[in-house]
């Protein structure tokens, strides 16, 4: 006999909601201090984090996060957002990794430094405990109106997540060996640090190229790109710290608009397929 915790109803778990509730503030306000002062570091935030745009880059990630969270809260069906989670608790780790590994960088005597460590050393844990067990309740099946993604759109999934992790590895691996190629200056530590956000978004590529469903792609998409779409602003803002005559930083800006567009485009075709879909099964209803 099947109990009512074991049930594939797609519902959510109150501890997910509670998760998503107490996290969207914390995101909201890291987003704020990061993208809103990133001159200000020394004096708002956990360490001193030099120059603007790594504190942008984060930033934009964290009100990301928060978009993804608020439609955990939110949403009626859990399968609508399984896929971030192990991507954030890919994420989490990496930070409480780069903390460990750089303590003496940070500002102890700063409340951000402890909500830091409260919120990274813990995180990683709940995270990927609130997932394994709410993703208890998902029928994974194709439900009736639902989409299958096409082999194409997985593919470009699996190959963009390879290059982020790649990337990552890296990052948190080798800092040293980034650090001399980055386009802008980073330290050890913001290394690392951006080795976790390169985690984060190939994490979410993978778990989207080993789906089936659209509709459990379509938030992790949308939190995605737009993302990259404020560390592009974050770009323009601080654009003069750019090594302008490196390849990399060609690199690094061109590839995140190529992505954010690819990503846009293939969004669009299958919200496109998604809505001709819809119609056509509620039709097939309406003459049943």
């Amino acid at each position: 006999m099947t109990s009512s915790y074991d049930a594939r109803d797609d519902r959510f778990l109150p501890e997910t909601r509670w998760l998503a509730a107490l996290i969207i503030p914390v995101l909201v306000a890291a987003f704020l201090i990061l993208f809103g002062f990133p001159t200000e570091t020394e004096r708002l935030w956990a360490w001193t984090i030099r120059p603007t745009m790594t504190p942008m880059l984060m930033g934009a990630g964290y009100l990301a996060g928060a978009y993804f969270f608020l439609r955990a809260l939110t949403e009626n069906k859990w399968h609508q957002v399984t896929l971030g989670f192990p991507a954030v608790a890919t994420f989490a780790t990496c930070m409480a990794v780069a903390t460990v590994l750089h303590w003496d960088r940070f500002n102890y005597g700063h409340p951000a430094f402890w909500a830091w460590v409260a919120l990274y050393a813990t995180t990683p844990v709940i995270v990927l405990v609130v997932w394994l067990r709410n993703r208890r309740t998902d029928p994974r099946i194709l439900e009736p109106g639902d989409l299958a993604m096409p082999t194409w759109f997985r593919s470009a999934m699996a190959i963009s997540g390879v290059v982020n992790i790649s990337a990552a590895l890296v990052l948190v691996a080798l800092p040293t060996l980034m650090i001399a190629i980055w386009p802008w200056q980073l330290t050890p530590l913001t290394a690392r640090i951006m080795g976790g956000w390169f985690a984060l978004p190939g994490v979410v590529a993978l778990v989207v190229a080993l789906e089936q469903r659209w509709s459990a792609a379509r938030i992790v998409l949308q939190a995605k790109m737009f993302g990259i779409a404020l560390i592009l602003v974050g770009v323009g803002r601080a654009w003069t710290e750019f090594n302008q005559s490196a390849v990399t930083t060609w690199l690094f800006v061109g590839g995140l608009g190529a992505l954010l567009a690819l990503t846009a485009l293939g969004y669009a075709a299958m919200e496109m397929r998604r809505s001709t879909a819809t119609r056509h099964f509620g039709l097939a209803n309406t003459r049943g």
